[in-house]
């Protein structure tokens, strides 16, 4: 028994009447009729009385109106389904990010994939740090990853999607809480709260720290963007910090900028080789939430952008 006799039966067993089905199925009635009786000997069962006036379901036939019509359904509703998937707007996407994201882009990301892609669920995994990220990629426990460069690993393609000015966070109460831009060579007395020596920003930061005359004095080495803050508001130290963390308010803590240092970057990675429709609509979902954030229009590409899957 194929579908489309299953449909042939439906139309027939609904209107009661041969003529009437066939122009439903816009088909002519003898096919018609010859495809009932073809089920008919299949499934070696009388389906239909026929008289001339009108068509009765026998009670086998009653059986698989009741039963195919579920069929009919259930075919059409895998159909939609499959074609969903396979266009990547339906699934799950396992997505780390760095901790500092949490408070930039992160939340554009989840809002417009929610208006744009509903039935794309995001699996998030927050304050990662690059190498853990770049590792999630690798055994495939992520899919994508929202992450500091640069990457270690040739096996991983990313692109920046925004560049984000230094910011320094003060204890409100310090002396250079004023309301002007800090110079690194300030913070040379300052306690460092930092990232573990994993961290790109770790690495960030002491680069900056050594090219102003000093070595950072790191007192706290800390995991979460959160805590980071909480032991600024406490006085417990410094922090230099992508900008973007200005979004988090937090009584005891002040942002200023820093003088005359590069931004950072935020880049999109994935794990060469992946060309999977679902990956293919977060990235351009990135790549819209992002546009406002990224640098210039007509700023050069970083030369090691590397390309996005097609």
């Amino acid at each position: 028994m194929e579908i489309r006799q299953l449909n042939y039966f439906i139309a027939v067993a609904e209107e009661r009447h041969f003529g009437r089905a066939a122009r439903r199925l816009h088909m002519a009635q003898p096919p018609l009729s010859q495809q009932i009786r073809q089920l008919e000997d299949q499934l070696g069962v009388q389906l239909l009385n026929r008289t001339t006036r009108r068509v009765d379901l026998t009670a086998a036939g009653q059986l698989l109106l009741d039963r195919g019509r579920q069929i009919v359904n259930d075919v059409e509703t895998l159909r939609a389904d499959v074609y969903q998937v396979g266009k990547g707007a339906t699934g799950v996407l396992r997505v780390g990010f760095s901790g500092s994201a949490t408070y930039g882009v992160m939340p554009r990301i989840a809002r417009l994939t929610k208006q744009v892609l509903p039935g794309l669920s995001l699996a998030l995994n927050g304050e990662m740090l690059t190498p853990s990220m770049e590792a999630g990629l690798r055994n495939g426990t992520l899919d994508a990853a929202l992450l500091r460069p640069p990457v270690a690993s040739e096996e991983i393609d990313y692109r920046v999607v925004t560049q984000e000015p230094l910011v320094v966070a003060l204890p409100s109460f310090s002396a250079l809480a004023v309301d002007r831009p800090v110079a690194m060579h300030e913070l040379q007395d300052q306690d460092f709260i930092a990232y573990s020596p994993e961290s790109v920003l770790n690495r960030i930061t002491s680069d900056l720290c050594r090219q102003a005359g000093f070595q950072p004095r790191i007192t706290q080495v800390v995991g979460e963007t959160s805590t980071m803050l909480a032991f600024v508001a406490a006085g417990g130290g410094v922090a230099v910090m992508p900008s973007s963390v200005r979004a988090f308010q937090l009584d005891g803590v002040a942002y200023r900028e820093i003088d005359n240092v590069p931004p950072v970057e935020l880049a999109v990675a994935w794990l060469r080789g992946q060309r999977s429709a679902l990956l293919q609509n977060f990235l351009d979902i990135v790549a819209t939430a992002t546009a406002d954030s990224s640098a210039p229009a007509g700023t050069p590409a970083p030369a090691d952008e590397r390309p996005l899957p097609s």
